[in-house]
């Protein structure tokens, strides 16, 4: 049996990451896999791309990490921009939509938001015919391939699994910016990895406190824009487009 961690949604938060880094590392897990979305929103873009990869053997593409790439008209995503280098830049250019792989004879399948776009947004509480989807083979998935038993994203920033039709579908939750707990969020998949016999197979959700108040610091000292949404968001886990 080995244990993987998969995370997602670091979005510039050096204090998260580095919790549940070091979280992962006191759970001796070797394994790392990240669902994208590692810049934006946050300070410290350039120090999360360094670190993710160092630690994570496979990394996918979100929807942060391919638009902060593009030519905007937004001061705020300029500032982003400015943050990074000519080889983070083509580092995030070069990540791959998604990833497949059998453990304990499942097939498992991660992305960051939805197998049709890094854009697609597929929330828990959406019909179940759109979550369904998320097991639909696509251009960007692979249309020759199996469907997942199992599938993996990232995205929404809500750590949940459901079992619809004989599938399992679960979110990560968000590494720096949750937005149902106010505490970091990986996942914990367990199994025999590579290897198509059943065997026993396992998904644990963790919850990492982090220095939140150094975050915001961070922020701050950076002189980063949209700073009050952003302190909203890591302070209270609402979505800064909800009104109170």
């Amino acid at each position: 049996m080995e244990r993987i961690a998969i995370i997602s949604d670091i979005h510039g938060n050096i204090p998260a990451l580095d919790a549940v880094l070091d979280d992962i590392k006191q759970k001796k897990i070797q394994r790392i896999f990240c669902l994208g979305d590692l810049v934006g929103k946050g300070p410290d873009s350039y120090e999360v791309i360094q670190k993710i990869r160092q630690s994570c053997e496979k990394v996918m593409k979100g929807n942060w990490d391919d638009f902060i790439t593009k030519e905007t008209e937004f001061e705020s995503l300029k500032w982003h921009q400015h943050q990074l280098t000519v080889d983070q830049n083509l580092y995030l250019d070069s990540l791959p939509f998604s990833f497949d792989f059998y453990m304990s004879g499942k097939l498992i399948r991660l992305f960051h938001a939805s197998p049709h776009s890094v854009y697609t947004r597929v929330q828990p509480w959406d019909s179940i015919e759109t979550r369904l989807g998320m097991f639909t083979n696509t251009e960007y998935t692979g249309i020759s391939t199996c469907q997942p038993d199992v599938v993996g994203y990232g995205d929404v920033h809500h750590a949940f699994i459901q079992h619809i039709d004989g599938k399992t579908l679960f979110n990560t939750g968000s590494v720096g910016n949750p937005l149902d707990l106010t505490q970091a969020s990986y996942t914990i998949v367990e199994g025999e990895y590579e290897s198509k016999r059943e065997a026993g197979f396992n998904i644990t959700f963790v919850r990492v406190p982090y220095n939140i108040e150094r975050a915001i610091q961070l922020a701050k000292d950076a002189e980063m824009p949209d700073l009050e949404p952003y302190i909203q968001e890591l302070t209270t886990a609402k979505y800064r487009g909800l009104k109170n």
